[in-house]
């Protein structure tokens, strides 16, 4: 016969153990107010000692479970694993526990991936660049503590961490000028929905590019490829842009992954870089930072943005009622090999 399954361990073990009372072992898992110093290092050290793991459902129903749950839109852009490891780092010495969901860039599979981390009890939230309707994030944040990362415009539900993307557009296409190119092109992700026109990052870097462009009096060369920021998005983008009866010089990528499609259909079309076009992207990802690549690239701090995501989200988990905060981070420019004069 099979033996039965080891009984799992409760807090009544953990206080016999440490010869404490259920009262201090329970005060020192929540980490309230009334257990000392000694106390705790009794307790947690019968907690190691055991190998005690405490439940998270029924920490959940006494109020907390410790875990976070963070949404990203993909997992295949290098510059969401630089927002994940700055939340990660923030959360280090906590006790808290970060859960991963892909948002798959849509409405409805957003929705199923934040129901389910509310249906588990996360004591809070941090949604990269969630598509979903605004009123849709409101509803959220009122039920979990929430952080939107990515995403433009204020709220008084939620608190929202992003880079100065129209700043970030206006350095690409300042730098670009400055060598000599007036023919500068744009790859945007191509969006229709008026509030998230006015609250992407995506739209704001587009507006960001066209009103550089405007600024050095070069209005008459915006040329813009519509398509998405994916590889195949810049590749698509790319081959829109070189079949134009006259060509760009130079070619803006929203995105860090959309310049690798890029570059990949300018080497196809027997074009080199920044030899007869250059390119700059958008993130400074690890993408951009690699040797055989060494895009440019605007630099937004994923990391950054992701520790503040992380402090605001426990900040907002132990007061509830504050005021929403909005922090903005300014974006620099990292020169590299793709760009260079016309």
């Amino acid at each position: 016969m099979d033996k039965p399954a080891p009984r799992r361990l409760t807090i009544v073990d953990v206080a016999r153990h440490a010869q404490v009372s259920t009262t201090a072992v329970s005060k020192v898992l929540r980490n309230a107010y009334g257990a000392s110093p000694a106390m705790r290092e009794k307790v947690q050290q019968a907690i190691a000692e055991l190998g005690y793991r405490p439940s998270a459902a029924a920490r959940g129903l006494r109020g907390q479970t410790y875990t976070i749950g963070v949404m990203l839109p993909e997992l295949r852009n290098l510059f969401f694993a630089d927002i994940l490891d700055g939340i990660t780092t923030q959360l280090g010495d906590s006790d808290y526990q970060v859960l991963l969901a892909p948002g798959c860039n849509g409405e409805k599979a957003e929705a199923k991936v934040i129901d389910a981390m509310i249906d588990r009890s996360m004591d809070g939230l941090v949604l990269i660049a969630p598509v979903s309707a605004k009123k849709r994030l409101t509803e959220v944040a009122r039920s979990v503590p929430t952080v939107v990362v990515g995403r433009h415009g204020s709220s008084p539900a939620y608190d929202s961490v992003t880079d100065d993307d129209i700043a970030g557009a206006a350095l690409v296409v300042d730098h670009l000028v400055g060598l000599g190119h007036r023919r500068i092109a744009h790859i945007e992700h191509h969006e229709t929905d008026r509030v998230r026109l006015a609250e992407m990052p995506n739209a704001q870097r587009a507006d960001g590019y066209r009103q550089a462009m405007i600024a050095h009096g070069l209005e008459a060369e915006i040329d813009v490829a519509s398509t998405s920021y994916t590889q195949a998005g810049g590749y698509l983008g790319a081959q829109q842009l070189l079949a134009r009866p006259v060509r760009p010089t130079a070619i803006f990528a929203g995105a860090d992954v959309v310049a690798l499609g890029a570059l990949e259909a300018i080497a196809e079309a027997g074009l080199t870089v920044p030899g007869d076009i250059s390119v700059a992207g958008y993130d400074n990802s690890a993408l951009a930072a690699f040797g055989p690549i060494s895009l440019t690239s605007v630099d937004q701090d994923g990391r950054q943005m992701g520790a503040n995501a992380a402090r605001l989200l426990v900040d907002r988990i132990g007061q509830r009622d504050r005021r929403t905060a909005q922090m903005k981070l300014s974006p620099t420019l990292v020169v590299r090999r793709t760009t260079a004069a016309a």
